[in-house]
């Protein structure tokens, strides 16, 4: 049975004492942490179920409660584990983690042991093989602290889940690589996987590159934000898994560079004030929109962008969309919206535990306190500098 101990941490220090970055960081860290809460102290006593509201497009909620718990779960730590990988420490922000990675690995053991009130859907329906994919991206990127400590009935139990959810066959778009996702997780961790899943996912990608950092969700192109959500981060997470493969090597850096300049793009779509354009489907998912440029800082990756730049912007998108009033009902659950409750923007596949994808916007907090990204001068973000007439780098397409 996997131990576990509950911390108790005051308050994160009033952010208001700090400046620049290591400011920004602090209230990055309480926003995070904020949305955590709910889900990881339910889920962490077998009453995720029982107390997590479930909030869908009219008519849905018998067909979304099957799945809307492994969706707030997976989606959640995936996005809370680059900073959870940087383990504990003396630091407050060090014991903080430590609270929270003792925390999600009681979750792990509940979310996967049969016996649990909380034990999740894996394989029933289309849906689960997604949020196992997100799950399964978590323990990829935060192995130290969410996988190898686990006793070996709980990681027995998470591969056993993974493993069902092969059941389930993913359509022809984005879905490959949530089967890739879960394969490349397995082969890490148990050094056997199902090749075919993986080839199939990165062969089709492949396919669907459209041009200068766009791939088509399918073979059409579709102008939302899904090259973030899904298909650049899980793309260079597989082809990592697999890189050692002297035929995905090359791969991996094609991908890589398209990733790149894909994160460009993104952090020249922030407005001044930093809003963004609301196009295309999902857009309850809020900042997870800009995943892959976190991710890509986080990797110390960033091409013609410079770090301070990715976290002022980050900081400034986030703390718009949490502060605006709505976003939380009364028990701290996220609600659906983009600035707000805005129930009406919700696909009939949305629910409560859908909107937790927003925790992918944090993957900068795995850069340590002491990185420059932190620790540089503020820089203000393109769109800024060009609307106050400052200089600012012409941009320019990639090649294929």
């Amino acid at each position: 049975m996997l131990l576990f101990s509950a911390m108790v941490i005051s308050a994160l220090p009033d952010s208001s004492t700090l400046s620049g970055g290591i400011a920004e960081r602090s209230y990055l860290v309480s926003q995070l942490t904020h949305i955590a809460d709910p889900v990881l102290n339910a889920l962490s006593v077998n009453k995720l179920k029982e107390q997590m509201p479930v909030e869908v497009a009219p008519g849905q909620e018998a067909d979304r409660k099957k799945y809307t718990y492994l969706e707030a779960f997976g989606r959640l730590v995936a996005g809370m584990a680059p900073w959870l990988e940087l383990g504990p420490d003396g630091t407050y922000e060090g014991k903080l983690r430590g609270k929270y990675i003792l925390l999600v690995r009681r979750c792990l053991h509940n979310a996967t042991d049969p016996q649990s009130p909380d034990f999740m859907n894996f394989n029933k329906g289309k849906q689960p093989v997604v949020d196992a994919a997100f799950l399964a991206q978590a323990l990829l990127r935060a192995p130290h602290q969410l996988w190898e400590p686990l006793d070996s009935t709980t990681k027995n139990n998470i591969i056993n889940a993974f493993k069902s959810s092969r059941v389930i066959e993913p359509y022809q778009n984005n879905w490959l690589l949530f089967s890739a996702e879960i394969e490349a997780f397995l082969l890490q961790e148990t050094g056997q996987c199902d090749n075919l899943r993986i080839d199939n996912a990165v062969s089709h990608i492949m396919q669907w590159y459209k041009g200068d950092g766009f791939y088509g969700d399918g073979a059409d192109l579709h102008f939302d934000y899904y090259n973030s959500y899904v298909i650049h981060p899980m793309m260079l997470e597989v082809l990592q898994a697999v890189k050692g493969d002297s035929k995905y090597s090359t791969l991996y850096n094609t991908a890589l560079k398209r990733s790149q300049r894909y994160a460009e793009i993104l952090e020249r779509l922030i407005s001044p004030e930093g809003y963004y354009p609301p196009v295309g489907r999902s857009l309850a998912y809020r900042f997870g929109a800009f995943q892959l440029l976190g991710k890509i800082a986080l990797m110390h990756d960033l091409k013609e962008i410079d770090p301070q730049q990715v976290r002022s912007a980050l900081y400034s998108v986030i703390k718009k969309q949490v502060e605006a009033p709505g976003t939380f009902d009364a028990g701290g659950w996220l609600q659906i919206g983009l600035y707000g409750h805005q129930p009406a923007i919700s696909e009939n596949y949305i629910s409560t535990g859908s909107l937790y994808l927003c925790s992918e916007g944090f993957l900068i907090l795995g850069l340590p306190a002491q990185d420059p990204l932190w620790t540089g001068a503020d820089e203000e973000w393109t769109q800024l500098k060009a609307s106050k007439g400052e200089p600012f780098p012409i941009d320019h397409a990639i090649d294929n």
